[in-house]
């Protein structure tokens, strides 16, 4: 999973037979200090609730499939919760990062 920050909608017409009445969202992957990381991606919203500004976190491949209604349609991204708070130590560091 991976904190994101919900920047903007994608409208289609047109969708996989799947994918009907899912909501696609452009989102900002972020890094643990919340910074973006990387470019922003359309994600499908599992959760039928976020809305721009708001912090969310999402899975990609296989994970973001499965989070649908329906299982295993052609997406690459997932929002899958939205974020209430983050509480990030003093001082803390994430895996892996090193000071």
């Amino acid at each position: 999973m991976q904190l994101a920050k919900v920047i903007g909608t994608v409208v289609a017409t047109q969708k996989y037979d799947g994918l009907t009445g899912i909501k696609f969202l452009i989102v900002q992957p972020l890094s643990k200090t919340q910074q973006p990381a990387g470019e922003p991606v359309v994600a499908a919203d599992a959760t039928a609730q976020a809305a721009p500004g708001e912090l969310v976190f999402i899975v990609g491949s296989r994970e973001a499939a499965q989070a649908l209604p329906e299982t295993f349609v052609p997406v690459d991204q997932a929002v899958v919760g939205i974020v209430d708070d983050v509480d990030l130590a003093q001082g803390g560091r994430g895996a892996g990062e090193q000071g």
